[in-house]
């Protein structure tokens, strides 16, 4: 079965081939392909990488997370599946980020969103800060009304 990487932090200017000489002492690879911007046709700054089995991706990751890249200390790790967008592009989707650019915004976006109340048509604010939430307009309140 086989195993898609991702690959993070990659430089804006880079080839596919670039990638695919980087991975070369790491064994056969069935794919590489750096993601690019459709108006730009410059690298978004990840790419993906895939190989045959699990062990050979649990190599690469050991060998080559971190490791220098034409200036830029590059992230490998595995890709989770593809989750389907309103463009069907390919969006980085790795099982852990810290730091991924655009990815805080669409994950902001989606939160953000919220069922409609059968109550009134306003946003309801997000349950994991309703006790915050409460806390603050009591204390609000006790700061007015000791003014």
């Amino acid at each position: 079965m086989s195993i898609r990487l991702y690959v993070g932090n990659l430089p804006k200017e880079v080839e596919r081939q670039e990638l695919q000489d980087f991975f070369k002492d790491a064994g056969e690879m069935l794919s590489v392909k750096v993601i690019t911007d459709r108006k730009t046709g410059k690298c978004r700054g990840f790419g993906f990488v895939t190989v045959k089995n699990d062990e050979q991706a649990d190599r690469i990751i050991e060998a080559y997370n971190g490791n220098e890249f034409k200036d830029s200390q590059i992230k490998i790790e595995k890709a989770l599946p593809r989750k389907k967008g309103k463009e069907g592009s390919e969006a980085p989707a790795a099982s852990s980020s810290s730091g991924g650019g655009g990815k805080s915004s669409r994950r902001s976006n989606r939160s953000r969103s919220s069922s409609p109340s059968s109550d009134s048509g306003s946003a309801q604010p997000d349950p994991r800060w309703a006790d915050e939430l409460a806390k603050l307009k009591q204390m609000l309140a006790t700061q007015t009304t000791n003014s």
